[in-house]
């Protein structure tokens, strides 16, 4: 049996669905057709429920929930994890000065926008763009400031940008949970257990992987060109954990709690 499956090219997500992808374990007699694109362009297919299986941001689930069920596996979820509003500059008061900003955020449905939101439900001037563009639209000055995520948390201080609030502990310390940042979801025309093979598959992908760290594979560095081994690390250090391998309760409550502030709005 084939099945499509979507992710990031992301060291989190190729570090893992590597083994799963490449045969590096057993599937079982399943086939996987790996579909790597950014986030926000997964997040526009599961609306169109065109992938069998994808990771997703936590800010689109609720749109698509009658037609995906969220795999317990393979996800983004933790504490400390956050995307980060940054800036050439600083602001005396942002609360009331952000209404008058220009803001990147990547992409319409993506958790960092939800999040930021959240945080700032008056800002109002936003540029919706692929993640990896929005360092450079700050430093331009084509806006005044940018939410970013994945690898540019690690590179924006080193282009002479400076963080105004940490949008992942606003969320933590205004709900008490950790962060959902994305997760893995299974078309419900899949039969359930198809979806539940996967999601073991996808944990023992992982496990493998786990096995084998701090190893980085040719798969992950293909996918990762411009980044230094030393920052896919830190990447997969911040964004690979426990509650990657399996929810558990904490992680539950955690996206149960957003999908509630979400179906609220």
């Amino acid at each position: 049996m084939k099945l499509t499956i979507g992710f990031s090219p992301c060291p989190n997500d190729t570090f893992i669905f590597d083994a799963l992808v490449n045969n590096k374990i057993d599937t079982e007699g399943l086939e996987f057709e790996a579909v790597l694109e950014d986030v926000q362009t997964l997040n526009e297919w599961a609306l169109q429920g065109k992938l069998d299986f994808s990771k997703i941001s936590y800010g689109v689930f609720p749109l698509v929930q009658n037609n995906y069920n969220l795999l317990k596996s393979g996800g983004a979820l933790g504490k400390g994890v956050g995307p980060l509003l940054i800036s050439k500059r600083s602001f005396n008061n942002l609360e009331d000065e952000i209404k008058d900003l220009t803001i990147a955020v990547p992409g319409k449905n993506t958790t960092a926008h939800f999040l930021f939101s959240q945080a700032f439900p008056q800002a109002k001037n936003k540029q919706f763009m692929i993640f990896h563009e929005i360092e450079e639209a700050v430093l331009s000055g084509r806006v005044d400031a940018g939410v970013i995520i994945h690898e540019n948390r690690f590179t924006y201080q080193q282009k002479g940008l400076i963080k105004l609030i940490d949008l992942g502990e606003y969320w933590e310390k205004t709900t008490g949970f950790p962060i959902p940042l994305g997760g893995i979801i299974a078309h419900k025309r899949i039969d359930e257990p198809v979806q539940k093979k996967v999601e073991q598959l996808i944990f023992k992908s992982l496990q493998y992987a786990f096995e084998r760290y701090p190893l980085i594979t040719d798969y992950v560095k293909q996918h990762s060109q411009e980044m230094s081994e030393d920052v896919m690390r830190q990447h997969i250090d911040l964004y690979v954990n426990n509650y990657s391998l399996d929810l558990g309760e904490d992680g539950m409550k955690a996206v149960e709690q957003m999908m509630k502030v979400a179906t609220a709005q």
